[in-house]
C-alpha cells in the first residue's frame, strides 16, 4: 500500500507540473501608503486561489504568467484596507495606494505570533471561508482534517465531543495553541481539549498552523506544531446570521450570531450563542455542547481596546477505554478470553457480548459522564506611538470548573481512605460507589508585544508574557452501595498546583537584498511548577520544579525569480514535562525537560495555473519523554526519556486551478520517526519484576510514515461547488515496539460536500451545505493504546505467556450532515 501511495502522489506532483501554462498573463505594480507615498514592503497579493507575491523593499511586486481565469489582485497589508483591483491587460502596471485603516487593529495584535513567506519555516493559513463550508457542528481539529501532516480523531467516533489533533506525529500536549495571541493549552497536561470550545469555528476568522518549533510564542512550549487561532474580525456593517444543521447520530447544531457593525465610527459588538449535541456513533458516546462568545470593540485614531468574553459548557458521556481488539474482530473465543482473564460481572459480559463490534463502550451507568465549563476573559489593545512603533497588550483570565462522574463496581474501601464497614459479624471491605472527581482551576495573565515597522529593510518585534495557574484537583464520594459511616460527598484526595510561566522574546526581518531576506527569533522561557497534596491513588505529592529554557531560531529565504523562492531555518525549542510525568514518576524515573533541534528547509514556486512547494524537516529529540511498559509504585504507566529520537521528512503541497470551474489542492508527507535505541519492559506480576527487550531502531507510536489530503472542487454554476475530500494516513504503532500486532492499519477515506448558495432580495445570503462523510464506508479506527504483562503463574498456568491488551476506537462509517445559513 504504501509503494501504491508513493507512487500515486508522486504522479499527482509530475501531472501538476507538467501542466500547460494556459496564460500568459504578466502584471506588475507598486504598493504605497495613501496619505506619505512610503512603500509598503511585504504586502500580500493574491491573485485568484493558486497565485500570490508579495511585495519588495520598496513596495514593487510581479506576477508573470497569471492565469486568464483570475480577473483581480487582492492587495493586502496589516493596518491597511484591502483592495481589490480588476485587471484589464497583460503587462499593465499597476499604482496601488493603500488607505490606512485603525479597524483592521485585530490583525496587528496577531501578527507579533504569526510568520510570512520571509520566515524561512513550514506553515498553513486556514481562512474563515473554507472553515464555514465545513463547519456543521464537528469540532475544529476534524475541521482542519485536510491540512498538511494532520491526523484527527474522535472519542465518539463522529467528530463531536472528545476530539483531537497529531501533526508530524506529535501528540496535542505538544502542540502550541493560541487564541488571539493569548494561550491556550491546558498549563498542567500541556493538553488543549477541543471539547470546552464547542462551535468556536463560528467565531473564528482566520487560523495560522505552523509546524515544527515555529516562531516564538505565548503559552506552552511548541514541539510539533503551533495553532494560531484569530476570532477577531472588524465589520462595518450590522448584520445577523441563524445557522442551523443536523445529521447522522441526532446530531443537531444551532448558532446565533449578529453584530452592530460600525457605531458613532468607533464601536462594535458581536455576539454568538450556539448549541450542539450528537448522540454519537460509539454507544451512549453522547455530547450536549453550549457555548458563547461575545466581543466588544473600540477603534480611536491611535489606539484600538476589543474585549473577549466567551465560554464553553460540555457534557459528554465517556468513551474512553476504546474497544477490545478481540470485539472490534469480532472474535467469539477471543472475547470470551478477554472476559475471563479481566473477571467481568455479568452486566459487563452481556454488555460485551451484545453490544456491536465498532460501537461497544464498556460504561454503563446512566450518567457516567464529563461534565466541566470554562469561562474565557479577554483584553486586547493596541496603540500606535509612531507609523513606526507599536504596542500591543493583552491580558487574560480563564476559569475552570467541573467533575467527571463514574460508577465502580467491588471497590476497595481503603482505596478512598475510608475505613471498612462492620456489619453485625461481617466486616465488608468492598462496596459499589459513584465517585466524582474534580478540577477547579484559574489561569490568568497577561502578554505583550512591541513592533517596529522601518517600511524599508527592517521588521522587528520584542514580546513575552506572564502567566499563573492555580488549580485544585479533588475527589469526592457521592454514593456507596453500603455507606456506613461515610459522609456526604465524603473528599477522598486533595492536592493543588500552581504553575507561572515568563517568557520574553525578540525577533527580527531584514531584508539585505532584493533577493535576500533573513530572521533571527530570541526567547527566553522560566517555568516554575509545585504540587502538593494526595493524588487520586492516595500517593502523596511534592513537587517544587523550576526550569531555564533558551530558544534561538534563525533562518532566511532566497528569491530565485518572481515565482520561486527557497528557504532554510534552524531552531531550538524546549519543553518542560507535563503533570502525569510528576505525578507517575518514581524516584529513579523522575522526568526530564525535553530538547528539539529543528531543521526546515524548502522550495516553493507557482507559475500560471499552478502552485508547489516542498519542505524537509528534521526534528531531533533530547530526552523525549515516551511510554517505555515502565510503571510507578501503584501501576500507573510512566513515561520515561529516551536519549536521542527525530522525526524527518518530506511536505509537499500543490495546487492547480485546472480551469475557471475545477480546482485541486493536495498535500502529501512522507516521513520516518524513530526512536534511535528502544528498550520495552514488561511487567511480571509473578515476580514483580520486569522483562526487558531491546527492540533497537524502533518507530516512534501514532507517527504514520505516510499522510495525505486532497480537495477537489468543482463549481458548475457560480453559486455551486461540490467538492471530493479525501485523506490517507498510513498505519500507526500504538507502542514504541513496531509490533506489528500492536498497530492501528492504513485508512483512506473519501467525503463529498456540496455547497449552494442564494442572494435573494429579500435577505443577504441563504446558504446550504451538504457533507457525506466516508461514503465508501472504510472501517478503520484512528487511535488506540495497548499494554502488556506477564499473570502471575497458576497450577493450570505453570509458564504464562505475554498477555498484549490492545484496544482502539473506530469511527463512523457513511454518514451525513446538511445545514442551512441565512445570513441577513
Amino acid at each position: 500500500m504504501r509503494k501504491v501511495t508513493t507512487y500515486l502522489y508522486l504522479l499527482i506532483f509530475s501531472t501538476m507540473i507538467a501542466l500547460p501554462v494556459l496564460a500568459q498573463n504578466n502584471f506588475s505594480g507598486r504598493i504605497t501608503d495613501s496619505d506619505d507615498g512610503k512603500p509598503l514592503p511585504g504586502a500580500s497579493v493574491r491573485a485568484g486561489d493558486i497565485r500570490g507575491t508579495s511585495s519588495d523593499a520598496n513596495g514593487a511586486f510581479t506576477l508573470r504568467n497569471v492565469s486568464a481565469n483570475v480577473s483581480f489582485l487582492e492587495i493586502s497589508y496589516v493596518g491597511y484596507e484591502t483592495q481589490k483591483i480588476s485587471l484589464t491587460q497583460s503587462g499593465e502596471v499597476l499604482d496601488v495606494k493603500l488607505h490606512k485603516n485603525t479597524f483592521q487593529a485585530d490583525e496587528v495584535i496577531i501578527s507579533a505570533t504569526r510568520i510570512n513567506d520571509k520566515a524561512g519555516m513550514a506553515y498553513t493559513n486556514v481562512r474563515a471561508e473554507a472553515i464555514e463550508k465545513q463547519n456543521l457542528g464537528q469540532d475544529l481539529p476534524v475541521l482542519l482534517n485536510f491540512t498538511p501532516s494532520l491526523v484527527s480523531t474522535s472519542d465518539a467516533g463522529g467528530g463531536v465531543g472528545y476530539t483531537g489533533i497529531r501533526i508530524r506525529g506529535s501528540d496535542a500536549s505538544r502542540i502550541n495553541v493560541t487564541v488571539n495571541g493569548i494561550p491556550y493549552n491546558d498549563a498542567e497536561s500541556q493538553g488543549v481539549f477541543w471539547v470546552n470550545m464547542p462551535d468556536f469555528a463560528s467565531s473564528v476568522s482566520s487560523i495560522q498552523i505552523q509546524r515544527g518549533v515555529g516562531t516564538s510564542t505565548n503559552g506552552a512550549g511548541a514541539f510539533g506544531a503551533s495553532v494560531n487561532v484569530s476570532t477577531n474580525a472588524f465589520r462595518k456593517e450590522a448584520y445577523a446570521e441563524l445557522n442551523n444543521s443536523f445529521g447522522s447520530f441526532n446530531t443537531f447544531k444551532n448558532t446565533l450570531k449578529v453584530g452592530s457593525g460600525l457605531l458613532k465610527d468607533k464601536f462594535t459588538v458581536d455576539a454568538r450563542l450556539s448549541r450542539v449535541s450528537s448522540d454519537g456513533f460509539v454507544d451512549r458516546a453522547s455530547s450536549e455542547l453550549h457555548s458563547y462568545y461575545l466581543s466588544g470593540a473600540y477603534f480611536g485614531k491611535k489606539s484600538f481596546v476589543r474585549v473577549n468574553v466567551f465560554s464553553g459548557k460540555e457534557r459528554t458521556y465517556q468513551a474512553w477505554n476504546g474497544v477490545p481488539e478481540a470485539k472490534l474482530r469480532g472474535d467469539q473465543a477471543d472475547i470470551q478470553a478477554y472476559i475471563d482473564r479481566n473477571e467481568l460481572s455479568e452486566k459487563d459480559s452481556e454488555n460485551l457480548l451484545k453490544s456491536g463490534d465498532r460501537t461497544y463502550n464498556s460504561y454503563t451507568y446512566k450518567n457516567e459522564v464529563d461534565n466541566y465549563r470554562q469561562d474565557h476573559y479577554q483584553l486586547v489593545s493596541s496603540h500606535s506611538f509612531t507609523d513606526k512603533w507599536t504596542l500591543n497588550l493583552n491580558a487574560f483570565l480563564v476559569r475552570g470548573l467541573g467533575h467527571y462522574e463514574q460508577y465502580r463496581t467491588q471497590a476497595k474501601y481503603s482505596d478512598y481512605n475510608l475505613p471498612d464497614v462492620i456489619m453485625g459479624s461481617d466486616t465488608l471491605k468492598r462496596t459499589d460507589l459513584i465517585r466524582r472527581r474534580w478540577l477547579d482551576n484559574y489561569f490568568y495573565g497577561s502578554t505583550f508585544s512591541l513592533d517596529f515597522n522601518s517600511f524599508k529593510k527592517l521588521t522587528a518585534s520584542i514580546g513575552g508574557g506572564l502567566n499563573e495557574y492555580d488549580g485544585d484537583h479533588y475527589g469526592q464520594i457521592i454514593w456507596a452501595r453500603n455507606a456506613g459511616n461515610i459522609e456526604n460527598e465524603h473528599q477522598y484526595y486533595l492536592n493543588k498546583g500552581k504553575k507561572t510561566d515568563f517568557n520574553i522574546y525578540g525577533k527580527l526581518y531584514y531584508q539585505f537584498t532584493s533577493k535576500i531576506n533573513a530572521f533571527a527569533d530570541l526567547q527566553y522561557r522560566k517555568v516554575g511548577y509545585t504540587l502538593n497534596g494526595v493524588d487520586n491513588d492516595l500517593v502523596n505529592l511534592a513537587f517544587n520544579q523550576n526550569y531555564n529554557f533558551l530558544n534561538p531560531k534563525a533562518g532566511f529565504t532566497y528569491q530565485l525569480m518572481d515565482e520561486s523562492s527557497l528557504y532554510a531555518s534552524y531552531s531550538i525549542g524546549n519543553r518542560e514535562p507535563n503533570r502525569d510525568d510528576f505525578t507517575s514518576s518514581s524516584a529513579d524515573l523522575f522526568p526530564k525537560g525535553e530538547m528539539m533541534q529543528n531543521v526546515e528547509a524548502g522550495f516553493r514556486t507557482q507559475r500560471g495555473i499552478w502552485a508547489a512547494s516542498a519542505n524537509y524537516y528534521l526534528m531531533h529529540y533530547k530526552n523525549q519523554l515516551v511510554l517505555t511498559g515502565q510503571i510507578n509504585d501503584v501501576g500507573s504507566a510512566t513515561r520515561v526519556n529516551v536519549p536521542k529520537s527525530y522525526r524527518t521528512g518530506v511536505e509537499l503541497e500543490g495546487a492547480v486551478a485546472i480551469s475557471k470551474k475545477l480546482k485541486w489542492n493536495v498535500n502529501v508527507t512522507f516521513s520516518q520517526n524513530k526512536i534511535q535505541n528502544f528498550t520495552e519492559y514488561i511487567i511480571d506480576y509473578d515476580t514483580y519484576e520486569y522483562r526487558t527487550v531491546d527492540h533497537g531502531k524502533s518507530n516512534i507510536s501514532f507517527s504514520p510514515n505516510v499522510i495525505s489530503g486532497s480537495q477537489l472542487t468543482f463549481s458548475p454554476h457560480q453559486n455551486l461547488e461540490i467538492a471530493l475530500l479525501s485523506k490517507y494516513v498510513g498505519k500507526q504503532y500504538l507502542d514504541n515496539t513496531s509490533d506489528e500486532t500492536r498497530k492501528l492499519d492504513a485508512y483512506f477515506t473519501n467525503d463529498i460536500r456540496l455547497s449552494w448558495t442564494l442572494k435573494p432580495a429579500w435577505l443577504r445570503e441563504i446558504s446550504v451545505n451538504l457533507l457525506v462523510n466516508n461514503i465508501f464506508n472504510e472501517l478503520y479506527e484512528s487511535n488506540g493504546y495497548t499494554y502488556g504483562y506477564y499473570p502471575e503463574k497458576t497450577q493450570n498456568q505453570p509458564n504464562p505467556g505475554l498477555i498484549q491488551e490492545n484496544f482502539y476506537f473506530p469511527q463512523a462509517g457513511t454518514n451525513f450532515l446538511v445545514g442551512v445559513n441565512f445570513k441577513f
